[in-house]
């Protein structure tokens, strides 16, 4: 019997509240050497999209990707599963097909014994075996925290290779999970998540994008990513930098996971260190807000849903196309001509 360890009393953050801070990784990106052009990079990073995407020449495109982070949950199964479900879904963000992942493990040998470990690799070949691909590999290391991610290969083809540029004014938004993760997470880092609330955030988090790979394939789909620890906001004013646009949300039709219960841990002080790191970032492209308002908007997810931009006149089309996937899905915004603000909330 492997005595009991809560991963979250071993890491400094979770999940992708991780994230550096949208600033900070301006910072480190900048070109400062020669940069050297490779004309089969479709996808790289200077465009801040989900992943990588290489062409193959045949009509056809590889899509490369790697996330991974610390424990933002106590269970090692789960917390294997939800990072694997996070990685997994830049492939279908992208609009593609994952084919392979290789696990990347950091654990700490002499504060956690390697059986814990295990049980995480156990919960990614679940969430590998899910989404249809193997656990081929992977490599690990001897760290004072423990991490766990994927790197995940996948294939689309051109033709339905989605980017988070490509809005245009008219589009309508829709998101495909639920917000709040981030606040959730932190009241139970805190011992403050109540007992009945324990598996709200857990079951939205392991929770497959695989509707992306359909969406891919719907020319009306503009522009797509996914909200991960940037929060809804940030991952908003992305899409409408890359696509020269500008976007107004209605709060009142935001998906949260349960709003009652996310204000509850708002009221007890469950602000994810992430979500004043992602204010810091693009607030100055957002138009002011109240504060519970920006708390909710910025809350940094982990494995988070689908953000998508649909033709106005298709709205109804893809509607039935989410219905068929067995998401019952409404429109929370719209796309505008760009504006000085990028991101208006109402």
């Amino acid at each position: 019997m492997i005595a009991e360890y809560k991963l979250t009393q071993y890491s400094h953050g979770a999940g992708c509240g991780c994230k550096i801070a949208p600033k900070v990784l301006d910072t480190i990106l900048q070109h400062h050497a020669e940069q050297f052009h490779f004309p089969n990079l479709l996808v790289g990073n200077d465009q801040r999209d989900d992943a990588a995407v290489y062409d193959l020449g045949d009509g056809t495109a590889i899509v490369s990707t790697t996330d991974f982070f610390m424990p933002i949950v106590d269970d090692p199964e789960d917390f294997g599963r939800i990072a694997s479900v996070n990685a997994i879904s830049d492939i279908y963000a992208m609009g593609g097909t994952p084919l392979v992942a290789i696990a990347i493990l950091g654990w700490p040998i002499d504060k956690i014994p390697p059986e814990v470990a295990n049980k995480v690799i156990d919960g990614s070949r679940k969430a590998c075996a899910e989404a249809g691909i193997p656990l081929a590999g992977g490599h690990s290391i001897d760290s004072p925290e423990p991490i766990f991610g994927l790197a995940v290969t996948g294939r689309v083809d051109k033709n339905h290779l989605k980017q988070n540029g490509g809005a245009t004014v008219g589009c309508r938004l829709f998101l495909t999970k639920p917000i709040g993760v981030g606040i959730l997470s932190t009241a139970q880092k805190k011992g403050k998540l109540k007992p009945e609330h324990a598996n709200i955030a857990r079951d939205s988090m392991v929770q497959l994008n695989k509707a992306g790979e359909t969406f891919g394939r719907l020319p009306y789909i503009k522009a797509m990513t996914d909200v991960t620890g940037f929060g809804l906001l940030g991952h908003l004013t992305e899409m409408c930098e890359a696509s020269g646009v500008s976007a107004v949300v209605e709060f009142d039709k935001v998906p949260f996971l349960n709003l009652d219960i996310l204000n509850h841990y708002l009221d007890e002080k469950c602000i994810p260190g992430g979500t004043h790191r992602n204010w810091d970032s693009y607030g100055h492209k957002v138009a002011p807000l109240p504060g519970r308002q920006r708390f909710l908007l910025c809350d940094p997810q982990t494995s988070g849903g689908l953000l998508v931009a649909v033709e106005p006149q298709k709205e109804n089309d893809f509607r039935l196309e989410a219905n068929k996937l067995g998401l019952i899905l409404d429109q929370m915004g719209d796309i505008h001509e760009r504006k000085e603000k990028l991101v208006r909330v109402v």
